[in-house]
């Protein structure tokens, strides 16, 4: 894991914190539950090869 990753992870919540905000404040409540939602999609989509890579890895140190 490098440091890209989790400055990725940030510009997203980042993003995603700033939308969600910005929509509130305007009153479109769904609409910024819907940017918080796709906001993880997006995360857990950027995490799930390190993840992948991890089990491997776990996988090969103990010989399973």
């Amino acid at each position: 894991m490098d440091i890209s990753l989790i400055l990725k992870v940030a510009g997203v919540g980042i993003l995603v914190g700033v939308s969600c905000q910005i929509l509130a404040k305007y009153g479109r409540d769904e609409q910024s539950m819907f940017v918080g939602i796709a906001g993880i999609i997006v995360v857990l989509l950027l995490l799930v090869g390190e993840l992948s890579e991890l089990f491997e890895t776990v996988r090969s140190v103990f010989g399973l």
